[in-house]
């Protein structure tokens, strides 16, 4: 309207003919956009949000091409206009924190989003430590669901989804307070770290959960990353292919969900028949050097198979071994297998990672020949029996007869039919859960992230040096926002204890972690002191959340606070002891009272660790040695899986374990 009124007051002094005027009236009106029609937002945007605060607000979405969409929060109104693939985006100016406001998305129709907070945004993801909920019994659950009463608290949820390219946004989600009835199914490190950080800070937090049990980082982490590693080349290479035909499985007329729940539901009812016998005519089956998994098996062209395979091998028993009971152990299997020796089920599996151990009754054993029959079914990924092969072999109970399952078996994968690709793959593949679970939150404006995950990781710790900060840098890239605050959670102590000091993946692992601390505004929670030896999923959850947010405090917050435990600085050699210095010391080194400490192992040059006497002998040092080892030359502190380690600071913070060599650990590769 401005325009057009200056323009009226330049013809009262001109001599401009009126006709004129109107035709340039007209021209004006004509170039005005029209309001947006079919405004959407990403299902992160919603009533009771939380938006970053002091930082400026992304909103973004799609729209009908040539639309103007306006959107207002308190007195700031901002425009965009969708660009010819009906695509929009602005950024709202920096707020402080405060409210609850309303958001309005203006266009052909109105949308408005109420009891809005602004505060700090946290992004929490990883596998099932992140994933576990309060009402999965983490202590005292029953009571800390009741008293989740913090409506300046918001919570969200990514439903679990996986997608071989980037989404434009989320499967399901939506924002809620933080109540008892709301906060049973969410995740509990999360929780407690936003419940601490605003009990801490005073200021609205909102919490955004996306997470999926037994998960790799790898899935995490973008395919642009991805490809930079020559590890995952393959199966990037088949995220391609399926990245090809996604549209098209999209769009095919029968979902193929549906088709494979139906191969899946015929398939068993036919073997769970009363009457069904495992025979078959085995002369054209063809062989597969076992243990493998079939994509990678040489010859079988089974790169991207997903379905039912058979496997058929034949032992012989010694005469007195007949009528005797057996131990078959089959090492694991991807993802399920149904067992039968001599025709006879004698068990099943569906957990990819455990292994097959199973009793073979003896009135089934009989002298000579007797038949294995497996049937895997694989869901995505890998698919196989994998060994390891020194755990697949049918034995005796005296052990006198034991027979190697490896080498050759017969196979078959026609038998059923293969199934169909879906929209949801394996979650275990590269990128598929950033694509999903990630991709579709950037860019919402967040604070930064926390992170616990590493387990599935462990078996490949020395690649997760590479892999882990490689998913920081790449989620912090893609996000726009600068090195943006991520602190993540060292894995917690697991599986049975060892009396002797050995090399171990998940002190790898841990070692691994510890090295992503090199980039910057990154934090760790030590955990090493609250996990449980039979139990992957520590019930302490609260002191995970509390050691998070001391993170927090200081790497985002910029607080003068000790917020970890000691960490190893330097050794020096003095006779036959070590002195280890230590950093994050706090007040001072400590042990728990009236113990010695524990976890410490000492090496000679030949490498062979032996259990060390150690002492603390002043504030930051402690002295390290052993009768057995007179010229030490390495030092180690809670390498293990579950190591008794003792040693804190004054402020109660566990120190991180460490290792003082670089000697080749067990899971670095050869050609390293």
């Amino acid at each position: 309207m401005k325009s057009l009124k200056t323009l009226f007051e330049w013809v009262r002094f001109t001599s401009v003919p009126l006709f004129v005027l109107l035709s340039i009236s007209v021209f004006f009106s004509g170039c005005q956009h029209p309001n947006a029609e079919n405004i959407t937002l990403p299902k992160v945007f919603g009533s009771n949000m939380v938006l970053q605060r002091n930082a400026a607000i992304a909103v973004w979405g799609t729209a009908d091409p040539g639309g103007i969409i306006q959107v207002t929060l308190q007195d700031a109104e901002k425009t965009a206009e969708s660009d010819k693939d009906g695509k929009w985006s602005l950024a709202l100016p920096a707020m402080e924190a405060g409210g609850p406001y309303e958001m309005t998305v203006k266009g052909a129709k109105d949308t408005t989003f109420s009891n809005i907070l602004i505060g700090d945004v946290w992004v929490a993801s990883g596998q099932s430590n992140m994933e576990w909920s309060l009402k999965a019994q983490v202590d005292n659950f029953q009571q800390e669901i009741a008293n989740a009463n913090y409506p300046e608290i918001r919570l969200f949820t990514v439903t679990k989804d996986t997608s071989p390219m980037e989404r434009p946004d989320i499967k399901e989600g939506s924002w809620a307070e933080c109540t008892p009835q709301t906060v049973p199914d969410f995740s509990a490190v999360a929780y407690f770290f936003g419940r601490d950080l605003y009990q801490e800070e005073k200021i609205p937090i909102g919490l955004i959960h996306t997470s999926w049990g037994g998960t790799p980082s790898e899935a995490w982490t973008s395919k642009a990353t991805i490809k930079t590693f020559e590890d995952f080349r393959p199966a990037v290479e088949k995220l391609d292919a399926m990245s090809a035909s996604y549209e098209e499985n999209q769009n095919k007329p029968k979902n193929n969900q549906t088709t494979r729940e139906k191969i899946t539901s015929d398939a068993n009812a036919k073997i769970n028949a009363p009457d069904f016998k495992p025979e078959f005519d085995e002369s054209q089956w063809k062989t597969m050097a076992i243990p493998v998994l079939w994509e990678s098996a040489q010859g079988a062209g089974m790169s991207d198979y997903d379905g039912f395979v058979w496997f058929s091998k034949e032992v012989r028993v010694p005469a007195n071994y007949a009528g005797k009971p057996l131990a078959l152990h089959l090492g694991k299997v991807d993802d399920k297998d149904i067992t039968w020796f001599n025709g006879t089920k004698i068990g099943e599996t569906n957990i990819y990672s455990e292994l097959r151990n199973y009793t073979v009754p003896g009135k089934l054993v009989k002298a000579g020949t007797n038949k294995i029959i497996i049937r895997v079914e694989d869901t995505g990924g890998g698919g196989g029996v994998y060994g390891p092969g020194e755990e697949m072999k049918v034995a005796s109970a005296d052990q006198k007869f034991s027979k190697s399952l490896t080498g050759d078996w017969k196979y078959n994968e026609t038998l059923e039919p293969k199934f169909p690709v879906v929209a949801s793959q394996f979650p275990n593949q590269p990128s598929v859960l950033y694509n999903a679970m990630i991709a579709p939150l950037i860019p919402y404006t967040i604070k930064g992230a926390i992170w616990y995950q590493g387990e599935s990781n462990a078996d490949r710790a020395y690649q997760y040096r590479s892999i882990f900060p490689a998913m920081i840098e790449d989620w912090r890239k893609n996000w726009g926002i600068g090195n943006f605050p991520f602190l993540f959670v060292q894995l917690a102590n697991f599986k049975e204890k060892k009396p002797e000091p050995a090399d171990d993946d998940w002190a790898e692992l841990r070692e691994a972690q510890v090295m992503a601390l090199s980039l910057p505004k990154t934090g760790m929670a030590v955990a090493i002191d609250i996990g449980e030896a039979e139990d992957i999923h520590p019930k302490n959850k609260q002191d995970v959340g509390k050691r998070l947010a001391l993170a927090a405090r200081k790497v985002a917050y910029d607080e003068d606070l000790v917020y970890a435990g000691p960490m190893y600085e330097s050794m020096k050699k003095e006779g036959n002891q070590i002195i280890i210095k230590f950093n994050n010391v706090g007040s001072g080194l400590m042990k728990l009272p009236d113990e010695k400490l524990k976890g410490f192992a000492i090496a000679g040059e030949d490498q062979q660790f032996v259990w060390a006497e150690a002492e603390i002998i002043s504030e930051d040092e402690i002295r390290v040695s052993s009768p057995k080892v007179k010229n030490p030359a390495a030092v180690r502190y809670g390498w293990a899986s579950n190591p008794e380690v003792n040693l804190y600071n004054e402020e109660g913070l566990p120190a991180s374990p460490f290792r003082t060599d670089d000697w080749k650990g067990i899971t670095e590769p050869d050609d390293v």
